[in-house]
């Protein structure tokens, strides 16, 4: 599979993640907290592989999307530490459909420069075969990511 189609496969999993967290009622405390969980996962598992594979490759074709890369990097980060900190609150708090939020617009933020501002131009300067290939090394690492938000190396370690 193509390394910019799974990327956007995964953004959509996780919109839908969203859209039930957004649909859930202001008691669903149990949902909620399955539905974070979920999320926490395959944003988890997302940005290990973006950081360890992608965003290196895409660096190396397009040298002209080093500010996005690094931008991205930054966004994963703050992402990072709110599922780090979302994986240990009680659902009950106050505070949790708060975090979630950011949390969501944060990732919408990200993942809309992601779609309609670089792949494009990773895309053209990738091609078909070599992007591919990425993305059959990203599935297969999927299955090695963390499940610990904070175990997530920043691409600089």
């Amino acid at each position: 599979m193509d390394g910019i189609v799974l990327l956007k496969d995964d953004h959509k999993t996780v919109e839908k993640l969203f859209k039930q967290f957004e649909k859930a009622g202001d008691t669903a405390h149990t949902e909620k907290r399955k539905i974070a969980d979920q999320v926490i996962q395959e944003l988890t598992t997302h940005t290990w592989i973006e950081e360890k594979i992608f965003y290196p490759a895409a660096r190396e074709a397009a040298p002209d999307t080093k500010d996005h890369v690094l931008e991205s990097i930054e966004e994963h980060h703050v992402v990072l530490w709110m599922l780090s900190e979302l994986k240990n609150l009680d659902p009950a708090d106050e505070r949790f459909d708060a975090k979630m939020t950011v949390l969501i617009e944060n990732v919408r933020h990200h993942v809309e420069e992601e779609e309609k501002e670089w792949f494009p131009e990773v895309r053209k300067a990738m091609g078909r075969n070599r992007l591919t290939e990425l993305g059959e090394q990203m599935e297969g690492a999927k299955k090695k990511a963390p499940h610990d938000p904070l175990a997530v190396p920043s691409a600089d370690e």
